[in-house]
């Protein structure tokens, strides 16, 4: 259900990309500098406003400037598909960001002399490059590797809630959401590793171990 809700949401949002990114492609815009402008915002958001405490705003940045993921790409179909270059900048910038946004947050946690909630974003930030990682390498290997349900998206959408929500007077969102996002993580990766050990067995040559 969650996976037909996530379809459905892409679906819509690319209706509203779509206009944008033929006339970012009019204007002469390569896909790749939306890219790179994507990061920057999500820096500036997560560094700028986030680490200072100002969870709010930076959550708000943060997620504005996320959905250049959605943009970059369609511009990037509309144009005849993503280059290698293209799709190697994708993921290096969302690992970029993505180290950004739980640095800033444990960061401002560690501010605050909240340990635990800084433990629970250190786990998050590793966890996440490990998702991310587990597909990757999968990938290189010829297998495929588009399960889990904690994908990026689903990922940056709980720790900003939970900043919205701490930055509203709910105190303990953050560090709740954090704790939640790294169990989910965790499994993710579990499940991405098992998905990838059937098809590896799969294409196992008869008679081997």
């Amino acid at each position: 259900m969650a996976k037909i809700f996530q379809v459905s949401a892409r679906a819509g949002m690319t209706r509203v990309v779509e206009p944008i990114a033929r006339a970012l492609l009019r204007a002469g815009v390569t896909p790749n500098a939306v890219t790179v402008a994507g990061t920057v915002g999500v820096l500036v958001g997560a560094l700028g406003f986030g680490a200072r405490g100002h969870l709010v705003a930076g959550a708000l940045i943060v997620t504005f400037f996320a959905l250049t993921d959605l943009l970059d790409g369609t511009m990037a179909r509309m144009s005849g598909g993503s280059t290698r270059f293209g799709a190697f900048l994708d993921s290096s910038m969302d690992r970029v960001a993505d180290s950004a946004v739980f640095g800033a947050v444990a960061y401002w946690l560690a501010t605050r002399g909240d340990h635990s909630g800084v433990a629970a974003a250190l786990v998050c930030l590793a966890a996440g490059s490990l998702v991310s990682y587990v597909k990757a390498r999968a990938e290189g290997l010829g297998m495929t590797c588009n399960v889990g349900i904690a994908e990026r998206t689903e990922r940056l959408l709980i720790v900003g809630v939970g900043g919205i929500l701490t930055g509203v007077g709910v105190r303990p969102a953050l560090e709740i959401a954090l704790w939640l996002l790294a169990a989910i993580s965790i499994f993710t990766v579990g499940q991405r590793m098992a998905h990838v050990y059937r098809q590896a067995q799969q294409l196992q040559p008869d008679g081997q171990a």
